[in-house]
């Protein structure tokens, strides 16, 4: 393969691959992908805005807010009845939605470990540094127009 592929395929399937076993494991709560990091970061870090967690989650305030809304339906986040601005309310993880959390961070922290199989501390910490040296990379790139 060329650099490329190698770049662009194995990031792609390694996404895949993390929204898939996601879906795997929220099937049994009825939840989706999307909703797994509202619920990790709630569980890990308490109570929090919508705009908080939209910096935690590194995602767009309209799938935040599309993903708290049916967490909020289905019983796991609940909002103050009646806040002035919705996304400046602090959410917070009602029972079920605590219990969901610890099942999320449990089988996030196996996974972990499963991916971590082979790599010793030194390499993990090459790794993420170099997909952090990348994403800014991209970051910059993606600012500017490419000459």
């Amino acid at each position: 393969m060329e650099r490329f592929d190698v770049f662009t395929v194995l990031i792609a399937k390694i996404s895949r691959k993390i929204r898939k076993i996601k879906s795997q494991e929220m099937a049994k709560f009825n939840l989706k992908s999307p909703h797994v990091s509202c619920l990790y970061y709630l569980y890990k870090y308490g109570s929090m805005t919508a705009k908080e967690l939209c910096d935690f989650c590194d995602e767009d305030k309209a799938a935040i807010s599309r993903s708290l809304v049916y967490l909020e339906k289905s019983g796991y986040v609940s909002v103050p009845s009646s806040p002035k601005k919705r996304y400046k309310a602090a959410l917070s993880l009602t029972e079920s939605g605590k219990e969901v959390g610890e099942f999320i961070v449990k089988k996030i922290d196996a996974v972990l470990d499963l991916v971590d199989e082979g790599l010793s501390a030194e390499h993990r910490e090459i790794l993420y540094s170099s997909l952090s040296l990348i994403d800014n990379n991209l970051e910059t790139i993606s600012n500017n127009e490419l000459k």
